[in-house]
């Protein structure tokens, strides 16, 4: 960037704007920063030398000019273009006000040190995936003469000496040379071993791949080839049935610009390796287009798209992609009826995404569209994505002991009926304790309007417990309903009954045992460690609210819009934490969470729980009900069921937990699957039960119908 004195600097959350009179104003649009390539690089310096180049790109609407090489004469030539009105001063303050700006947005006025553990991981976590895709839909097919290739495969009556990879620019093994060898038991040849020309031995075999490794990316130096190289390639290419694969720089292709077969890669790494193997092996299929010119034959655009490959062909990690659309159908006509104002459905196998996708907008009159980053009250699932992994954490440590009593933890429940009430039966629901109690309706008037001696419209000591929006409950009230909790009735142990009284009592454990709030310990345990950017309580401490979808528009209780605060009532009066609800989430940290627990406690190379503590916990342990240790299950007997339970598919071992806001997560160690779906089908009211008409299960079906072995 070019800095020039005299810039009159206004810092300021909000953005500029052009004043009649050429100066600017602070205003409340947001404009980006455009900002150049390397100005030095000759093919600038050719036609715009001596600083020109930065003049122009000023003139053209950049703010940052990168590398411009020669920056006093850069300036100089600014200056006369400002003597010359090509520009003025308010152009340039214009530029700077709008980078500074966006530095003080990004927070370097207040410059914090970066904590740079697991800084890798954290920055890599999502690449790999990323790069995936890039190379999936990057990789271009230029010529295709022999259809053996298209796709090249391997028969069971296949003899050993059918194919052979040729290898330039490596001396040994990588990720394509070592899939070659899987895939079609090839031999393998290196080229820089030979001496003359290449051996006849090859003559024998029918097919021939050719694979260009470690190009350099110089043009000057032909990208590292050297005319023996170039010969032998040639000869190859012109002499075998052959197809080529070059890993690298797409101007060296000017070489081979008349093969047979020619199949461009752009990088040189084992993802892209394993990508072109697949499609020489026709599970994926050539997308890919030429960015530039290359030569006569190989010109900018070209590119031979979805040529004929072998059935069932999209197909990433065990699982036929194209049946997943039909979910779309089942999702938007979900919307179409009514069951929710949008919903966003994630699935994942064998530790990879393959399908997540938004639908609809955050209400039924809104404008604003859901993105698979949009964050959704989780309500129930609460119970197993916080309080049951803190609970797990804990028993791992040896801090919690499942056959002891909420007495052995609790001391404020000693000498009430809940003390002998054993931590396993807690976690079965079949403690004997009710399903709920219904706080909120002691503190409202006959009429239905709030008790002014219990809220208050502004915080203070006397309310501070925030339950929605400028909304704070008396801080005396907490101890009422700690004593309505302990005055409820028991009933017995041998019967199943769906409580939150029950994770409301494990997360006041959690506390007890950790010495943090429940928010605190989940995010401290795994919420930062894993990365996780959304997942928590109380989001609107950390994020804006128009990235939470709202929920219901609370007539009884709050008398608002809900957005950003919990929609059960009884999670608001514990002030949005509490452990049957609370918890606000976007798809990806679900998955997350899933995955860490489907690979064995494990995440980015830490451990977070034992296996075999996932293993107790996801199993089931109750002869009267499909219950594991907080976590949901399948019905045992779903193949007879009228109604399957989450769906008829689902292993044994699946595990996860529906939330009465329209959300569900599921796991299944079986096959390695993951299913998400998020909406908030409450809003604008909870008397819309659409999303009942089986959309989830729907959708989770269709998930198991697209699984293929792999």
């Amino acid at each position: 960037m070019v800095v020039f004195p005299g810039c009159k600097i206004n810092l300021g959350l909000r953005i500029l704007n052009k004043r009649q009179d050429g100066y600017h104003n602070l205003e409340t649009i947001f404009y980006p920063v455009p900002f150049t390539d390397a100005l030095e690089m000759q093919g600038v310096q050719k036609y715009y030398p001596g600083g020109a180049a930065s003049v122009q790109s000023l003139i053209a609407g950049n703010d940052i000019l990168c590398l411009p090489g020669d920056v006093p004469g850069a300036i100089i030539k600014i200056k006369e273009a400002i003597t010359n009105k090509q520009m003025s001063w308010a152009d340039i303050e214009y530029h700077c006000k709008k980078v500074l700006n966006a530095k003080y947005q990004y927070g370097l006025a207040s410059l914090k040190p970066v904590n740079t553990e697991n800084l890798t991981s954290d920055l890599n976590a999502r690449i790999p995936m990323m790069r995936r895709l890039v190379a999936e839909n990057a990789i271009t097919l230029l010529a295709k003469k022999d259809a053996i290739f298209f796709p090249l495969t391997l028969s069971k009556k296949q003899k050993a000496n059918n194919v052979a990879y040729v290898a330039f620019g490596i001396k040994e093994s990588n990720e394509f040379a070592k899939r070659m060898q899987r895939d079609y038991h090839a031999d393998i040849f290196y080229a820089s071993s030979w001496i003359t020309g290449y051996p006849k031995q090859l003559r024998k075999y029918k097919q021939i791949v050719i694979g260009i490794h470690n190009l350099s990316r110089s043009p000057a130096t032909n990208f590292g080839l050297t005319a023996k190289d170039i010969k032998l390639l040639k000869d190859l290419q012109q002499n075998n049935t052959a197809i080529t694969f070059q890993f690298g720089n797409a101007y060296a292709a000017k070489n081979w610009c008349d093969a047979s077969n020619l199949v461009l890669c752009y990088e040189d790494d084992s993802i892209v390796q394993t990508i072109a193997a697949n499609m020489l092996q026709g599970k994926l299929p050539y997308k890919g287009v030429l960015p530039v010119s290359v030569c006569e034959h190989l010109k900018y655009g070209d590119g031979i798209v979805n040529p004929v490959i072998a059935p069932k062909t999209i197909n990433r990690y065990g699982i036929n992609e194209t049946k997943l659309y039909k979910i779309d159908s089942i999702a938007n006509d979900a919307i179409a009826q009514g069951a929710t104002p949008g919903c966003v459905v994630l699935v994942a196998r064998n530790g990879h995404i393959v399908y997540e996708k938004a639908f609809g907008t955050d209400s039924y009159n809104g404008k604003k569209a859901v993105t698979d980053e949009s964050v959704y009250d989780m309500a129930s699932v609460t119970k197993i994505c916080a309080t049951t992994l803190a609970v797990m954490r804990l028993y791992d440590q040896g801090k919690l002991d499942l056959k002891k009593t909420l007495g052995d933890y609790l001391p404020w429940v000693t000498g009430s009926n809940k003390s002998h009430l054993p931590i396993e039966q807690i976690l079965l629901h079949q403690a004997g304790l009710v399903p709920f109690i219904p706080f909120y309706k002691e503190t409202l008037f006959p009429t239905g309007s709030l008790a002014p001696a219990i809220y208050n419209t502004t915080y203070n000591d006397s309310f501070s417990i925030l339950v929605a929006k400028d909304l704070y409950m008396s801080t005396a009230w907490r101890d009422t309903i700690q004593r309505k909790i302990l005055e409820s009735p028991v009933g017995p142990q041998d019967k199943y009954v769906y409580s939150d009284l029950d994770f409301i009592f494990l997360g006041k454990i959690v506390e007890s045992i950790s010495g943090l709030p429940l928010e605190g310990y989940v995010r401290k345990e795994f919420y930062q460690p894993m990365s996780l950017s959304s997942a928590g309580f109380k989001p609107l401490q950390r994020m804006p609210e128009s990235s939470i979808m709202p929920t219901e528009n609370d007539t009884e209780f709050r008398h608002q819009l809900l957005r950003g605060y919990v929609h059960d009532q009884g999670a608001a009066m514990f002030g949005g934490v509490a452990g049957h609800a609370g918890l606000f989430s976007n798809a990806y940290d679900m998955a997350s969470i899933l995955q860490m627990l489907l690979n064995g406690g494990m995440f980015n190379g830490r451990r977070y729980i034992q296996k075999e503590t996932i293993d107790l916990f996801t199993a089931y342990h109750s002869k009267i009900s499909r219950r594991g240790y907080g976590f949901d299950k399948p019905e045992k007997d779903n193949a007879t069921r009228k109604e399957p339970y989450p769906t008829l598919s689902a292993s044994p071992s699946t595990f996860g937990h529906t939330g009465f806001t329209g959300t569900c997560v599921w796991a299944d160690p079986d096959k390695q699957l993951i299913y998400i779906f998020l909406s908030n089908r409450v809003n604008p009211t909870v008397q819309n039960t659409l999303l009942n008409m089986n959309v989830r299960p729907k959708i989770h079906e269709v998930i198991y119908s697209a699984l293929e072995e792999q």
